[in-house]
This record gives C-alpha cells, structure tokens and sequence, in this order.
C-alpha cells in the first residue's frame, strides 16, 4: 500500500473516501482513533493509503477533482 494523503481535515478526509468510494479504489484511512491520545484537538494528522496498482488513479481522480495539492510526493 502506498500512502497518498496526510491530513489533520477530517472533512477532506471524509470527502476523499467518498470520492475513493465512488470510483472504487481500494484504500486505508489510518490512525483515525488517535484522538484517543491526543484528545481530541485534531493534531495528528490521518493518512490515506491505496492499493500501489490503484495509486496512480486515485492521484488523478484527486488532481481532477481540485485535490492535487493535498498528495503527498510519489517517491515510492
């Protein structure tokens, strides 16, 4: 798996999972019961993992949909 998004907005967090949902690509949200440690406050960001045979759609359905700004770099 390959990590596409880090984030701390859980409405962008919501809304590429709906996007993800929609086209279904095959993805991960981590870390989201962190807020169990940190209580509450949204400081540590979630990350977004999809499948490596569907990272390169999932960054183009997000730069066509205004996100391409939130991936993270394709290093991997």
């Amino acid at each position: 798996m390959r990590e596409i998004v880090r984030t701390n907005d859980a409405v962008l967090i919501t809304a590429i999972d709906a996007l993800f949902k929609g086209a279904g690509i095959r993805h991960l949200v981590l870390d989201q019961n962190m807020s169990v440690l940190e209580g509450s406050i949204g400081m540590l960001p979630r990350r977004i993992l999809v499948e490596d045979d569907q990272a390169a759609r999932a960054r183009r359905l997000l730069t066509d949909a205004g996100l391409g700004h939130e991936l993270r770099s394709d290093a991997g």
